[in-house]
């Protein structure tokens, strides 16, 4: 087997697994765990409030402290959390709501992430990802 069907190969697994996994986030499954309902879906409210805590604690803050670390891999087991959902949930017309706020929590957080190190922009775009977080979770308690 050639170096170029190695990394082809190496490329398609990691592909395969980064959507919905731990891989490389090995954190945010810490989170999960602690968030853990009796549904996919509480569990994913649950971060969203876990999440919405972070947020406000790290706000004043500098790089990548405690807080900010936390709401990363919070934001991270949100994402993966969203493949976790059961399926009944996901036929509901709501679900694609929900979806789409995660996609703009993932927009926000780049941002965010871009932004850690220099105020007020970090503490404006916390304010931004927990407003995105907060509809978020009422679009998933619809779901229930």
């Amino acid at each position: 087997m050639g170096w170029k069907s190695v990394l082809t190969i190496a490329a398609l697994l990691l592909l395969s697994t980064s959507g919905c996994s731990y891989l490389f986030y090995p954190h945010a499954k810490e989170f999960t765990e602690k968030a853990k309902g009796a549904t996919g879906l509480d569990t994913l409210v649950n971060l969203t409030t876990m999440a919405e805590t972070s947020a406000q604690a790290a706000k004043g803050g500098k790089g990548v402290d405690q807080s900010f670390d936390d709401l990363h891999n919070q934001f991270h087991a949100i994402d993966n959390g969203m493949c976790r959902v059961e399926k009944s949930v996901k036929e509901q017309p709501a679900y694609a709501l929900a979806v789409t706020h995660n996609r703009e929590l993932r927009t926000i957080f780049k941002r965010l992430w871009k932004f850690k190190n220099d105020q007020p922009q970090r503490d404006q775009h916390l304010d931004l990802f927990v407003s995105e977080l907060q509809e978020m979770r009422q679009t998933l308690q619809t779901l229930r």
